[in-house]
């Protein structure tokens, strides 16, 4: 359930880029601009933390049980997939806040720091309420994920003043969810969030960006590779029945793919409504083929896989 609101806070917050998207690369800003952009800069995050993490209390915490602060390690849970969940959402809260630090005027260094971090602290406070929680426990591992999601989009932003590899997220419905929809959800929207055996995350290059750039090769075309897992209708094991009734047996396995991907935001347009368009669902891998390498010693060609 955790890694549900890990990804609901990757939809929104990339959602929300879209003004500091198509303004963020600004190469001056007046004073008295950079001044109102600050102030609605400082004052909607200021105003985004303190509701996401009150509400996040009331809404979520507050029902469960409290405990002393205390670690716990769910680092062989999901095949590792929601720490992937985490990786991603680090990775696009960073992005999030160097887009809005940049349009506010700020200089670039110092927004690529504060901004690629700002997720960091957002994530971290989540990881915190963890820690207090007797269901759960503070996740090193989780953390680590954390930290590695702000850290790639760091990085690049200094190696490269953009961002040349980009996380990804795709889903496909899966057969595994209707044994176990308290865990995997009862309907789609749940299980987009909830259902590990759909969900597959990317790592997608750009590869003109690493070219001579007299080069012909197409700019928005990307190559991606991929890791998912399949057969788990439990964290670390999957059980044998659940409240007296018998569920079927299922290998539990990895998946790693190879495909490629589209970056909509290098397509060149004038249309400001296609720009906006290309921008919000540009964390979602595009549909194409992928071969598909598996723990059960197997290659899958798929000819279009979402």
């Amino acid at each position: 359930m955790k890694n549900a609101l890990i990804v609901y806070s990757l939809l929104l917050f990339t959602g929300s880029s879209l003004q500091a998207q198509h303004d963020s690369s600004a190469v001056s800003v007046s004073y008295s601009n950079h001044k109102r952009r600050i102030a609605l800069v400082a004052g909607g995050t200021g105003a985004l933390y303190a509701s996401s993490m009150t509400g996040l209390y009331f809404l979520w915490y507050k029902d469960y049980p409290q405990s002393r602060f205390h670690f716990f390690n769910d680092n062989n849970e999901w095949m590792q997939m929601d720490k992937l969940g985490h990786l991603t959402t680090g990775y696009y809260l960073g992005k999030l806040g160097i887009e809005a630090m940049k349009w506010s005027g700020m200089k670039r260094k110092k927004a690529i720091w504060i901004g690629g971090l700002s997720g960091l602290v957002f994530l971290t406070n989540i990881e915190i309420f963890d820690g207090f929680s007797s269901n759960w426990g503070f996740s090193p591992g989780d953390m680590t994920a954390n930290i590695a999601g702000s850290a790639l989009v760091i990085t690049q932003e200094l190696l490269w003043d953009e961002q040349r590899v980009k996380l990804k997220f795709s889903f496909h419905p899966s057969p595994y969810a209707k044994y176990r929809p308290d865990q995997l959800g009862s309907s789609f929207s749940e299980n987009l969030l909830k259902d590990y055996n759909g969900q597959t995350y990317w790592m997608s290059v750009n590869i003109f960006s690493f070219l001579n750039k007299e080069s012909k090769f197409p700019k928005w075309l990307n190559v991606a590779l991929g890791y998912g897992a399949e057969g788990m209708t439990g964290g670390r094991n999957n059980p044998s029945q659940i409240n007296g009734v018998s569920l079927p047996y299922f290998k539990r396995y990895r998946q790693f793919y190879f495909s490629f991907d589209a970056d909509l935001t290098k397509i060149k347009t004038r249309s400001k409504f296609l720009k906006t368009v290309f921008s919000t669902i540009g964390f979602i891998k595009f549909p194409a083929p992928a071969l598909e390498f598996n723990s059960k010693k197997r290659i899958i060609f798929h000819p279009v896989f979402f």
